[in-house]
Formats: structure tokens, sequence, C-alpha cells
């Protein structure tokens, strides 16, 4: 499974024609105690860099960016009742939703591990 990262701080774990998104470490940390999260809505299509979903602290409401095109095909309903989850487990338990891939093109504005950590030593 590849694991890349956006600008603003989403994940994408891609395997096969699925992609895995949630916010990052960092992002759930300069958010702060997540207090609610709101989801898209299963087979909605969405496009690179448009608003996908939304997640909320005690600090501030951030929109969430599709790091690529497709169409979402689950939801982490887990987070409904344990929005919490993306504090204490942003890169595993606490993703937002999965998606199909729709252009594999779409990978190539995206980082590996390796420059997501250089880029947020930057910040």
């Amino acid at each position: 499974m590849a694991r890349y990262f956006t600008d603003e701080h989403e994940w994408i774990d891609v395997e096969g024609d699925t992609a895995t998104v949630g916010i990052t470490d960092y992002a759930q940390g300069q958010l702060g105690d997540i207090v609610f999260v709101e989801l898209p809505d299963v087979g909605s299509v969405i496009e690179k860099g448009k608003d996908a979903a939304v997640v909320e602290s005690v600090k501030a409401a951030s929109d969430v960016y599709a790091p690529i095109s497709g169409e979402v095909m689950e939801t982490n309903d887990a987070l409904e009742d344990d929005p919490a989850l993306v504090n204490t487990a942003p890169e595993e338990d606490g993703w937002f939703f999965k998606m199909t891939i729709g252009d594999k093109s779409e990978f190539d504005g995206l980082m590996d591990l390796a420059a997501y950590k250089s880029f947020c030593d930057g910040l």
C-alpha cells in the first residue's frame, strides 16, 4: 500500500483501485480537540482539491479537501459517535472516507512521507 500526503495535510492510502483518505497527525495537532466531523455522502463524486469533508474542533472548523478525484465508496461511521478518533488515531482508525481512483496521474502532485516531513518542518 502506498501513502501520499497533500500540502493541506490530508493523507491518502492507495490499495488497488481504492483510496482511503484522512487528515495527518500534524493537522489534528493544529486543530486541537475534534468535536464533530461531517463526511461526504456515499456515492458522491468529488474532485481533486475541492471540499470533501468538514472537521470541527474546539478551536475552529476546517475543510478537508479531496487529494484526488473519484467516487466516495464508504465513510467512517465510527467518527459520528467518536470524532475524537481523529485525535487519537488520525492516520489509522480516524480515517474519513474511501473512494475510487478516478485518474492515477493526479498522484503526481502529492508528496511521499519524506517530502511531507520536510514540508512540515518548514512551517
